[in-house]
Protein backbone atom coordinates (compact mmCIF):
# COMPACT_ATOMS: atom_id res chain seq x y z
CA UNK A 1 0.00 0.00 0.00
CA UNK A 2 1.19 3.50 -0.86
CA UNK A 3 0.92 6.16 1.82
CA UNK A 4 -2.28 8.16 2.25
CA UNK A 5 -3.14 11.02 4.54
CA UNK A 6 -5.34 10.09 7.44
CA UNK A 7 -7.65 12.92 6.37
CA UNK A 8 -8.16 11.13 3.03
CA UNK A 9 -9.23 7.96 4.84
CA UNK A 10 -11.66 9.88 7.06
CA UNK A 11 -13.24 11.44 3.98
CA UNK A 12 -13.31 8.16 2.03
CA UNK A 13 -15.24 6.33 4.77
CA UNK A 14 -17.41 9.41 5.54
CA UNK A 15 -16.39 9.14 9.15
CA UNK A 16 -16.56 11.37 12.20
CA UNK A 17 -13.11 12.13 13.66
CA UNK A 18 -12.26 14.74 16.28
CA UNK A 19 -8.45 14.60 16.19
CA UNK A 20 -5.68 16.02 13.95
CA UNK A 21 -5.67 14.08 10.67
CA UNK A 22 -2.61 15.36 8.84
CA UNK A 23 -0.46 12.27 9.52
CA UNK A 24 0.54 9.74 6.85
CA UNK A 25 -0.84 6.19 6.86
CA UNK A 26 0.88 3.25 5.17
CA UNK A 27 -1.26 0.31 6.34
CA UNK A 28 -4.95 -0.39 6.93
CA UNK A 29 -5.38 -3.56 8.95
CA UNK A 30 -8.24 -5.64 10.36
CA UNK A 31 -5.85 -7.76 12.46
CA UNK A 32 -3.87 -6.40 15.40
CA UNK A 33 -1.08 -8.87 14.58
CA UNK A 34 -0.23 -6.76 11.51
CA UNK A 35 -0.39 -3.37 13.17
CA UNK A 36 2.70 -1.22 12.64
CA UNK A 37 3.56 2.40 13.29
CA UNK A 38 1.51 4.42 10.80
CA UNK A 39 -1.40 1.97 10.67
CA UNK A 40 -5.14 2.41 10.85
CA UNK A 41 -7.03 -0.45 12.48
CA UNK A 42 -10.48 -1.26 11.09
CA UNK A 43 -12.76 -3.02 13.57
CA UNK A 44 -14.82 -5.59 11.68
CA UNK A 45 -17.61 -7.52 13.37
CA UNK A 46 -18.37 -11.19 12.76
CA UNK A 47 -20.63 -13.88 14.13
CA UNK A 48 -17.97 -14.96 16.64
CA UNK A 49 -15.80 -11.87 17.09
CA UNK A 50 -15.95 -8.11 17.37
CA UNK A 51 -12.93 -6.09 16.30
CA UNK A 52 -14.04 -3.27 18.61
CA UNK A 53 -12.74 -5.41 21.47
CA UNK A 54 -9.22 -4.95 20.07
CA UNK A 55 -9.38 -1.25 19.17
CA UNK A 56 -7.54 -0.03 22.28
CA UNK A 57 -4.94 -2.77 21.84
CA UNK A 58 -4.35 -1.58 18.26
CA UNK A 59 -3.61 1.92 19.60
CA UNK A 60 -1.12 0.47 22.07
CA UNK A 61 0.63 -1.31 19.18
CA UNK A 62 1.10 1.95 17.27
CA UNK A 63 -2.07 2.54 15.27
CA UNK A 64 -2.72 6.19 14.50
CA UNK A 65 -6.49 5.71 14.60
CA UNK A 66 -9.18 3.04 14.51
CA UNK A 67 -12.28 2.84 12.33
CA UNK A 68 -15.23 1.82 14.50
CA UNK A 69 -19.02 1.97 14.70
CA UNK A 70 -18.96 3.40 18.22
CA UNK A 71 -16.61 5.22 20.57
CA UNK A 72 -14.05 2.98 22.27
CA UNK A 73 -12.23 4.06 25.40
CA UNK A 74 -8.51 4.45 24.86
CA UNK A 75 -8.78 4.78 21.07
CA UNK A 76 -8.92 7.64 18.57
CA UNK A 77 -11.99 6.53 16.64
CA UNK A 78 -13.12 7.35 13.13
CA UNK A 79 -16.79 6.53 13.66
CA UNK A 80 -18.79 5.18 10.72
CA UNK A 81 -22.18 3.55 10.21
CA UNK A 82 -20.65 0.25 9.03
CA UNK A 83 -17.04 -0.83 9.27
CA UNK A 84 -17.66 -3.49 6.59
CA UNK A 85 -18.80 -0.80 4.15
CA UNK A 86 -15.94 1.44 5.28
CA UNK A 87 -13.44 -1.23 4.18
CA UNK A 88 -15.01 -1.30 0.71
CA UNK A 89 -15.14 2.49 0.59
CA UNK A 90 -11.53 3.12 1.53
CA UNK A 91 -10.37 0.39 -0.87
CA UNK A 92 -12.45 1.96 -3.65
CA UNK A 93 -10.97 5.39 -2.93
CA UNK A 94 -7.49 3.89 -3.00
CA UNK A 95 -8.19 1.98 -6.24
CA UNK A 96 -9.05 5.32 -7.92
CA UNK A 97 -5.45 6.42 -7.44
CA UNK A 98 -4.36 3.83 -10.03
CA UNK A 99 -5.27 4.29 -13.70
CA UNK A 100 -4.72 0.65 -14.61
CA UNK A 101 -6.62 -2.20 -16.27
CA UNK A 102 -8.55 -4.21 -13.69
CA UNK A 103 -10.18 -7.49 -14.65
CA UNK A 104 -13.13 -8.59 -12.53
CA UNK A 105 -13.93 -12.32 -12.56
CA UNK A 106 -17.00 -14.10 -11.23
CA UNK A 107 -19.07 -17.21 -11.94
CA UNK A 108 -20.53 -20.25 -10.18
CA UNK A 109 -17.76 -22.69 -11.08
CA UNK A 110 -14.17 -22.24 -12.20
CA UNK A 111 -13.71 -18.58 -11.33
CA UNK A 112 -10.56 -19.14 -9.29
CA UNK A 113 -8.93 -21.24 -12.01
CA UNK A 114 -10.01 -18.70 -14.63
CA UNK A 115 -8.67 -15.86 -12.50
CA UNK A 116 -5.31 -17.60 -12.25
CA UNK A 117 -5.15 -18.23 -16.00
CA UNK A 118 -6.12 -14.63 -16.73
CA UNK A 119 -3.48 -13.29 -14.37
CA UNK A 120 -0.79 -15.35 -16.13
CA UNK A 121 -1.91 -13.94 -19.48
CA UNK A 122 -2.12 -10.34 -18.26
CA UNK A 123 1.28 -10.67 -16.55
CA UNK A 124 2.88 -11.27 -19.96
CA UNK A 125 2.39 -7.54 -20.61
CA UNK A 126 1.82 -5.92 -17.22
CA UNK A 127 3.10 -6.29 -13.68
CA UNK A 128 -0.08 -7.80 -12.24
CA UNK A 129 -1.69 -8.01 -8.81
CA UNK A 130 -4.21 -10.83 -8.40
CA UNK A 131 -6.56 -12.16 -5.76
CA UNK A 132 -4.63 -14.68 -3.68
CA UNK A 133 -6.29 -18.02 -3.01
CA UNK A 134 -10.00 -17.57 -2.47
CA UNK A 135 -9.99 -14.08 -0.90
CA UNK A 136 -12.93 -13.13 -3.08
CA UNK A 137 -15.48 -11.79 -0.59
CA UNK A 138 -16.27 -8.35 0.79
CA UNK A 139 -13.30 -8.57 3.15
CA UNK A 140 -10.68 -10.29 1.00
CA UNK A 141 -11.41 -8.29 -2.14
CA UNK A 142 -10.82 -4.80 -0.65
CA UNK A 143 -7.73 -6.08 1.15
CA UNK A 144 -6.40 -7.15 -2.24
CA UNK A 145 -7.07 -3.68 -3.66
CA UNK A 146 -5.08 -2.16 -0.80
CA UNK A 147 -2.12 -4.19 -2.08
CA UNK A 148 -1.84 -2.00 -5.18
CA UNK A 149 1.38 0.00 -5.31
CA UNK A 150 3.26 2.33 -7.63
CA UNK A 151 4.72 -0.61 -9.56
CA UNK A 152 1.37 -2.31 -10.23
CA UNK A 153 0.33 -2.08 -13.88
CA UNK A 154 -2.81 -4.27 -13.84
CA UNK A 155 -4.96 -6.30 -11.47
CA UNK A 156 -7.12 -9.42 -11.72
CA UNK A 157 -9.78 -9.52 -9.02
CA UNK A 158 -12.07 -12.46 -8.21
CA UNK A 159 -15.54 -11.84 -6.81
CA UNK A 160 -17.65 -14.51 -5.13
CA UNK A 161 -21.03 -14.20 -3.46
CA UNK A 162 -23.72 -16.00 -1.52
CA UNK A 163 -26.48 -13.37 -1.75
CA UNK A 164 -27.70 -10.51 -3.94
CA UNK A 165 -25.86 -7.23 -3.59
CA UNK A 166 -22.45 -8.61 -2.62
CA UNK A 167 -20.93 -8.52 -6.10
CA UNK A 168 -22.50 -5.12 -6.71
CA UNK A 169 -20.78 -3.67 -3.65
CA UNK A 170 -17.44 -5.22 -4.61
CA UNK A 171 -17.75 -4.01 -8.20
CA UNK A 172 -18.52 -0.47 -7.02
CA UNK A 173 -15.32 -0.66 -4.99
CA UNK A 174 -12.90 -2.17 -7.52
CA UNK A 175 -14.37 -0.59 -10.70
CA UNK A 176 -13.36 -3.26 -13.25
CA UNK A 177 -12.29 -2.25 -16.75
CA UNK A 178 -12.93 -5.80 -18.08
CA UNK A 179 -15.55 -8.19 -16.65
CA UNK A 180 -15.67 -11.99 -16.93
CA UNK A 181 -18.50 -14.38 -16.01
CA UNK A 182 -17.61 -18.06 -16.35
CA UNK A 183 -21.01 -19.76 -15.90
CA UNK A 184 -24.27 -19.88 -13.96
CA UNK A 185 -24.59 -22.98 -11.79
CA UNK A 186 -26.58 -23.86 -8.69
CA UNK A 187 -24.09 -22.96 -5.95
CA UNK A 188 -25.93 -20.89 -3.30
CA UNK A 189 -29.29 -21.67 -4.88
CA UNK A 190 -30.50 -22.36 -1.33
CA UNK A 191 -30.39 -18.60 -0.67
CA UNK A 192 -31.05 -17.24 -4.16
CA UNK A 193 -33.85 -19.56 -5.16
CA UNK A 194 -33.20 -19.99 -8.90
CA UNK A 195 -30.49 -19.86 -11.53
CA UNK A 196 -32.19 -16.77 -12.97
CA UNK A 197 -31.55 -15.04 -9.65
CA UNK A 198 -27.97 -16.30 -9.64
CA UNK A 199 -27.51 -14.81 -13.13
CA UNK A 200 -28.83 -11.47 -11.91
CA UNK A 201 -26.41 -11.60 -8.97
CA UNK A 202 -23.44 -12.36 -11.23
CA UNK A 203 -24.36 -9.54 -13.64
CA UNK A 204 -23.92 -7.14 -10.72
CA UNK A 205 -20.25 -7.21 -11.70
CA UNK A 206 -21.18 -4.53 -14.22
CA UNK A 207 -22.54 -2.17 -11.55
CA UNK A 208 -19.20 -0.54 -10.88
CA UNK A 209 -17.55 -1.27 -14.23
CA UNK A 210 -15.98 1.53 -16.18
CA UNK A 211 -18.15 2.90 -18.97
CA UNK A 212 -17.78 0.66 -22.03
CA UNK A 213 -15.83 -1.99 -20.10
CA UNK A 214 -15.73 -5.19 -22.21
CA UNK A 215 -17.62 -8.23 -20.93
CA UNK A 216 -16.42 -11.82 -21.48
CA UNK A 217 -19.13 -14.51 -21.43
CA UNK A 218 -19.26 -18.28 -21.84
CA UNK A 219 -21.60 -18.96 -24.78
CA UNK A 220 -21.87 -22.63 -23.80
CA UNK A 221 -23.80 -21.61 -20.69
CA UNK A 222 -27.48 -21.23 -21.63
CA UNK A 223 -28.09 -18.47 -19.10
CA UNK A 224 -25.12 -16.38 -20.20
CA UNK A 225 -25.86 -17.02 -23.87
CA UNK A 226 -29.25 -15.35 -23.39
CA UNK A 227 -28.25 -12.73 -20.85
CA UNK A 228 -29.43 -9.18 -21.48
CA UNK A 229 -26.37 -6.95 -21.35
CA UNK A 230 -27.08 -3.26 -20.95
CA UNK A 231 -24.79 -0.43 -21.92
CA UNK A 232 -22.53 0.17 -24.89
CA UNK A 233 -19.80 -2.37 -24.38
CA UNK A 234 -17.99 -5.01 -26.39
CA UNK A 235 -19.08 -8.54 -25.44
CA UNK A 236 -16.59 -11.34 -26.13
CA UNK A 237 -18.35 -14.70 -26.39
CA UNK A 238 -16.28 -17.89 -26.16
CA UNK A 239 -17.22 -21.52 -26.73
CA UNK A 240 -16.05 -25.05 -27.38
CA UNK A 241 -19.25 -25.74 -29.36
CA UNK A 242 -20.41 -22.63 -31.22
CA UNK A 243 -18.21 -21.55 -34.12
CA UNK A 244 -20.11 -18.27 -34.41
CA UNK A 245 -18.46 -16.99 -31.24
CA UNK A 246 -15.72 -14.38 -31.10
CA UNK A 247 -13.33 -17.04 -29.78
CA UNK A 248 -13.85 -20.80 -29.97
CA UNK A 249 -11.84 -23.99 -29.61
CA UNK A 250 -11.69 -26.98 -31.93
CA UNK A 251 -9.45 -29.99 -32.64
CA UNK A 252 -9.18 -30.65 -28.89
CA UNK A 253 -6.66 -33.43 -28.21
CA UNK A 254 -5.78 -34.89 -24.81
CA UNK A 255 -2.06 -35.63 -24.63
CA UNK A 256 0.42 -36.20 -21.79
CA UNK A 257 -2.13 -35.26 -19.11
CA UNK A 258 -2.76 -31.98 -20.86
CA UNK A 259 -4.76 -30.62 -23.78
CA UNK A 260 -3.71 -29.36 -27.21
CA UNK A 261 -6.35 -27.34 -29.06
CA UNK A 262 -6.88 -24.74 -31.74
CA UNK A 263 -8.09 -21.28 -30.75
CA UNK A 264 -10.07 -19.65 -33.55
CA UNK A 265 -10.72 -15.91 -33.49
CA UNK A 266 -11.63 -13.67 -36.38
CA UNK A 267 -10.10 -15.36 -39.40
CA UNK A 268 -7.09 -16.61 -37.48
CA UNK A 269 -6.23 -19.94 -35.85
CA UNK A 270 -3.47 -20.64 -33.31
CA UNK A 271 -2.51 -23.89 -31.61
CA UNK A 272 -2.56 -23.78 -27.80
CA UNK A 273 -1.29 -26.05 -25.04
CA UNK A 274 -2.84 -26.39 -21.60
CA UNK A 275 -0.98 -28.44 -18.99
CA UNK A 276 -4.09 -29.77 -17.29
CA UNK A 277 -6.94 -31.86 -18.57
CA UNK A 278 -10.66 -31.25 -19.00
CA UNK A 279 -12.77 -29.42 -21.57
CA UNK A 280 -13.90 -27.10 -18.76
CA UNK A 281 -10.30 -25.94 -18.46
CA UNK A 282 -10.20 -25.28 -22.20
CA UNK A 283 -13.17 -22.97 -21.62
CA UNK A 284 -11.31 -21.22 -18.82
CA UNK A 285 -8.35 -20.77 -21.16
CA UNK A 286 -10.63 -19.25 -23.81
CA UNK A 287 -11.86 -16.71 -21.25
CA UNK A 288 -8.23 -15.81 -20.52
CA UNK A 289 -7.59 -15.52 -24.27
CA UNK A 290 -10.51 -13.09 -24.62
CA UNK A 291 -9.14 -10.94 -21.79
CA UNK A 292 -5.75 -10.95 -23.50
CA UNK A 293 -7.35 -9.68 -26.70
CA UNK A 294 -9.27 -7.01 -24.78
CA UNK A 295 -6.04 -5.76 -23.18
CA UNK A 296 -3.96 -5.97 -26.38
CA UNK A 297 -1.63 -8.64 -25.06
CA UNK A 298 0.25 -10.10 -28.07
CA UNK A 299 -1.28 -13.43 -29.06
CA UNK A 300 2.00 -15.33 -28.75
CA UNK A 301 2.32 -14.02 -25.19
CA UNK A 302 -1.28 -15.02 -24.41
CA UNK A 303 -0.43 -18.57 -25.44
CA UNK A 304 2.66 -18.59 -23.21
CA UNK A 305 0.53 -17.45 -20.29
CA UNK A 306 -2.07 -20.18 -20.87
CA UNK A 307 0.58 -22.88 -21.17
CA UNK A 308 2.24 -21.80 -17.93
CA UNK A 309 -0.87 -22.52 -15.85
CA UNK A 310 -0.70 -25.36 -13.31
CA UNK A 311 -3.54 -26.35 -10.89
CA UNK A 312 -2.72 -25.80 -7.24
CA UNK A 313 -3.92 -26.97 -3.85
CA UNK A 314 -7.24 -28.79 -3.64
CA UNK A 315 -8.56 -27.73 -7.07
CA UNK A 316 -8.55 -30.52 -9.66
CA UNK A 317 -4.92 -31.20 -8.91
CA UNK A 318 -3.53 -34.45 -10.34
CA UNK A 319 -1.11 -36.13 -7.94
CA UNK A 320 0.76 -39.42 -8.37
CA UNK A 321 1.42 -41.64 -5.36
CA UNK A 322 2.68 -45.22 -5.37
CA UNK A 323 1.74 -45.61 -9.03
CA UNK A 324 -1.85 -44.36 -8.49
CA UNK A 325 -3.20 -41.19 -10.13
CA UNK A 326 -5.28 -39.00 -7.79
CA UNK A 327 -7.52 -36.17 -9.01
CA UNK A 328 -7.87 -34.20 -5.78
CA UNK A 329 -10.68 -31.64 -6.03
CA UNK A 330 -11.93 -30.99 -2.53
CA UNK A 331 -12.34 -27.22 -2.41
CA UNK A 332 -16.02 -27.01 -3.32
CA UNK A 333 -18.69 -29.01 -5.09
CA UNK A 334 -21.78 -28.42 -7.22
CA UNK A 335 -23.28 -30.45 -10.07
CA UNK A 336 -21.37 -28.60 -12.79
CA UNK A 337 -18.01 -28.92 -11.05
CA UNK A 338 -18.76 -32.58 -10.32
CA UNK A 339 -19.33 -33.21 -14.02
CA UNK A 340 -16.08 -31.39 -14.86
CA UNK A 341 -14.12 -33.49 -12.39
CA UNK A 342 -15.66 -36.70 -13.70
CA UNK A 343 -14.51 -35.72 -17.18
CA UNK A 344 -11.00 -35.36 -15.78
CA UNK A 345 -11.17 -38.85 -14.30
CA UNK A 346 -12.23 -40.12 -17.73
CA UNK A 347 -9.22 -38.43 -19.33
CA UNK A 348 -6.50 -39.40 -16.86
CA UNK A 349 -4.12 -41.83 -18.53
CA UNK A 350 -4.46 -45.11 -16.60
CA UNK A 351 -4.00 -48.84 -17.04
CA UNK A 352 -6.14 -49.84 -14.08
CA UNK A 353 -9.46 -49.12 -12.40
CA UNK A 354 -11.13 -45.71 -12.22
CA UNK A 355 -12.48 -45.01 -8.73
CA UNK A 356 -15.00 -42.20 -8.28
CA UNK A 357 -15.01 -41.15 -4.60
CA UNK A 358 -17.64 -38.49 -3.90
CA UNK A 359 -18.73 -36.70 -0.74
CA UNK A 360 -21.76 -34.51 -0.08
CA UNK A 361 -22.43 -31.30 -2.00
CA UNK A 362 -23.52 -28.74 0.60
CA UNK A 363 -25.75 -25.62 0.53
CA UNK A 364 -27.99 -26.78 -2.33
CA UNK A 365 -31.27 -26.30 -0.48
CA UNK A 366 -34.47 -28.25 -0.86
CA UNK A 367 -33.44 -29.69 -4.24
CA UNK A 368 -30.27 -31.18 -2.80
CA UNK A 369 -31.33 -34.82 -3.22
CA UNK A 370 -32.30 -34.13 -6.83
CA UNK A 371 -28.91 -32.56 -7.59
CA UNK A 372 -27.06 -35.49 -6.00
CA UNK A 373 -29.05 -37.96 -8.09
CA UNK A 374 -28.18 -35.93 -11.19
CA UNK A 375 -24.49 -36.32 -10.39
CA UNK A 376 -25.13 -40.06 -10.05
CA UNK A 377 -26.43 -39.93 -13.62
CA UNK A 378 -23.16 -38.27 -14.68
CA UNK A 379 -21.26 -41.11 -13.00
CA UNK A 380 -23.29 -43.68 -14.93
CA UNK A 381 -22.36 -41.93 -18.19
CA UNK A 382 -18.67 -41.76 -17.27
CA UNK A 383 -15.90 -44.34 -17.48
CA UNK A 384 -15.83 -44.85 -13.71
CA UNK A 385 -15.47 -48.47 -12.60
CA UNK A 386 -16.40 -47.93 -8.97
CA UNK A 387 -18.50 -45.37 -7.09
CA UNK A 388 -17.69 -44.88 -3.41
CA UNK A 389 -19.68 -42.26 -1.49
CA UNK A 390 -19.26 -40.54 1.87
CA UNK A 391 -21.93 -38.54 3.71
CA UNK A 392 -25.68 -38.80 4.16
CA UNK A 393 -26.58 -36.81 1.05
CA UNK A 394 -24.09 -38.90 -0.93
CA UNK A 395 -26.44 -41.90 -0.79
CA UNK A 396 -28.33 -40.15 -3.58
CA UNK A 397 -25.32 -40.46 -5.91
CA UNK A 398 -25.77 -44.22 -5.82
CA UNK A 399 -29.52 -43.96 -6.40
CA UNK A 400 -28.98 -41.72 -9.44
CA UNK A 401 -26.21 -43.90 -10.84
CA UNK A 402 -28.12 -47.17 -10.46
CA UNK A 403 -31.28 -45.66 -11.97
CA UNK A 404 -29.20 -44.86 -15.04
CA UNK A 405 -27.68 -48.30 -15.48
CA UNK A 406 -24.63 -48.30 -13.18
CA UNK A 407 -24.13 -51.70 -11.54
CA UNK A 408 -25.16 -51.46 -7.88
CA UNK A 409 -22.52 -54.04 -6.94
CA UNK A 410 -19.88 -51.50 -7.96
CA UNK A 411 -21.17 -48.91 -5.47
CA UNK A 412 -20.47 -48.51 -1.76
CA UNK A 413 -21.57 -45.97 0.83
CA UNK A 414 -19.49 -44.95 3.85
CA UNK A 415 -20.66 -42.99 6.88
CA UNK A 416 -17.14 -42.77 8.28
CA UNK A 417 -14.32 -41.03 6.42
CA UNK A 418 -11.57 -43.08 8.08
CA UNK A 419 -13.33 -46.30 7.15
CA UNK A 420 -13.45 -45.11 3.54
CA UNK A 421 -9.71 -44.36 3.60
CA UNK A 422 -8.87 -47.77 5.04
CA UNK A 423 -11.03 -49.53 2.47
CA UNK A 424 -9.35 -47.66 -0.38
CA UNK A 425 -5.91 -48.55 0.98
CA UNK A 426 -6.74 -52.21 0.59
CA UNK A 427 -8.17 -51.81 -2.89
CA UNK A 428 -5.90 -49.47 -4.84
CA UNK A 429 -3.23 -50.94 -7.08
CA UNK A 430 -0.56 -49.50 -9.31
CA UNK A 431 -2.10 -48.09 -12.48
CA UNK A 432 -5.43 -47.15 -10.86
CA UNK A 433 -6.86 -43.62 -10.87
CA UNK A 434 -8.99 -42.00 -8.17
CA UNK A 435 -11.21 -38.92 -8.16
CA UNK A 436 -11.75 -37.35 -4.72
CA UNK A 437 -14.48 -34.71 -4.93
CA UNK A 438 -16.80 -33.09 -2.38
CA UNK A 439 -17.68 -29.84 -0.66
CA UNK A 440 -14.99 -28.22 1.45
CA UNK A 441 -16.88 -28.97 4.65
CA UNK A 442 -16.61 -32.72 3.98
CA UNK A 443 -12.77 -32.57 4.15
CA UNK A 444 -12.37 -35.39 1.66
CA UNK A 445 -8.70 -34.45 1.23
CA UNK A 446 -8.14 -36.20 4.56
CA UNK A 447 -8.80 -39.48 2.75
CA UNK A 448 -5.97 -38.69 0.34
CA UNK A 449 -3.65 -37.84 3.22
CA UNK A 450 -4.49 -41.11 4.95
CA UNK A 451 -3.82 -43.32 1.94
Amino acid sequence: MEQMKLSEIVAAVRGSYGYPADVMIDNISTDTRTITEGSVFLALKGARFDGHDFAAKAMELGAQAVITERAVEGARCIIVDSTAQALLDVAGYYRDKFDIPLVGVTGSVGKTTTKDMISLVVARKYKTLKTQGNLNNEIGMPKTLLGLDKDTQAAVIEMGMSARGEISRMSMSCKPTVCVITNIGVSHIEKLGSQENILAAKLEILDGAKQGAPLVLNMDDKFLANAEVHGLRKVYYYSVKDKNCDVYAENILNRDNGVDFDICYGKQVVRARLNCIGVHNVKNALAAFCVGLALDVPVDEILVGIESFRPEGLRQNITYKNGVSFVVDCYNAAPDSMRSSLSMLDQVETDGMRYCVLADMLELGERSAEFHKKVGEYVARSNADRLYCYGELARNYIIGAVENGFDKSRCMHFSDRDELAEYLKGKLQKGDSVLLKGSRGMALEEVFKAI
